[in-house]
């Protein structure tokens, strides 16, 4: 399988390197440092028990350079998304696929718009990984990804789903697209905003008696937006799954930590953002998320002048 992986950041290398010993895979990301690392030296990954691999992949910063390829897998930030689409328009085979496995709610639709919505898939993964470096990586954390099916392409996405597996992954194929992507949402919710303003790994917010309320209080004003929108989640207790990931990821810089580290626009506005924005539509007060919009918001705008 001919596989191009949009967005080479911590989370693309990591699928990017596993899948490149099962399949051809080309990595597109537009930061030369790290392109011209893994050209010069190969792609680096630090493994969950600190052991280090290293993967011989191909990379580039130009999408004319792209093989055609039979999977786009779109890894790059939210507010990236169209550029990127516009990017795997180019190189995407006419029967090919497009998928997210990206942070946040609307990706997909946004994919739908320059793609064409029958080539467009959404998934979304319980893998963490953090960027320590042009052509490097650590691996932080571990779990399913879930990919959303349908019958029109159930059987090109059952070898999807067979090549991932062949890499190391463990996925599973669903029907109901709203509760893996709000399932994933709420994860995020709880996590990745209060990691970015506290400035810690994703393990620190449940030894904290305080960040662990604010994370209570965040989840549960997202758990009564996916109520209010009839959409069964895939677990039963909310808080507890995103504890639950938190300490599985325990040593995890959430991406939007490395976002505000870096001095980096992040994606609050597709996370605490879309529970904001859902709220108002559906009467459902929430103002811890409101919160940490506001407070992410303020820590971009000061980037330059912070101390």
């Amino acid at each position: 399988m001919r596989i191009a992986i949009v967005g080479a950041g911590a989370m693309g290398s990591l699928f990017g390197g596993r899948l490149s010993r099962v399949a051809q895979v080309m990595l597109l990301d537009p930061w030369a440092e790290h392109v011209a690392a893994i050209q010069q030296g190969g792609l680096s990954i630090v493994e969950l028990d600190g052991q280090e691999s290293r993967f011989d992949v191909a990379a580039t910063g130009d999408p004319k350079a792209v093989p055609e390829a039979d999977l786009a897998i779109i890894f790059v930030k939210a507010h990236a998304t169209r550029q990127a689409s516009e990017w795997t328009r180019q190189f995407l085979a006419p029967d090919g696929l497009a998928l997210t496995l990206q942070n946040g709610v609307g990706n997909a639709e946004v994919m739908a718009e320059v793609l064409g919505a029958g080539r467009v898939v959404a998934g979304v993964t319980a893998h963490g990984a953090t960027l320590l470096g042009p052509g490097r990586i650590r691996h932080a954390g571990q779990g399913p990804t879930h990919i959303a099916t349908r019958p029109d392409i159930e059987k090109k996405l059952a070898a999807v789903a067979a090549v991932l597996e062949q890499a190391g992954f463990e996925v599973h194929l669903s029907t109901d697209l709203d509760s893996l992507v709000w399932g994933k949402l709420i994860i995020n919710v709880g996590i990745n905003g209060l990691t970015a303003i506290l400035r810690v790994p994703n393990g620190r917010l449940v030894e904290s008696p305080a960040a662990s309320e604010l994370m209570a209080q965040a989840v549960a004003e997202a758990a009564a937006v996916c109520q209010a929108r009839g959409i069964s989640l895939p677990y039963d207790d909310p808080l507890g799954r995103v504890r639950e990931v938190a300490r599985a990821t325990a040593s995890n810089r959430s991406s939007m930590l490395q976002d505000v580290l870096r001095g980096f626009p992040t994606e609050i506005d597709v996370i605490n953002g879309a529970i904001v924005r859902e709220g108002e539509r559906l009467g459902i007060a929430t103002p811890v998320n409101r919160f940490i919009v506001k407070v992410i918001h303020a820590i971009e705008e000061t980037y330059a002048v912070r101390l």
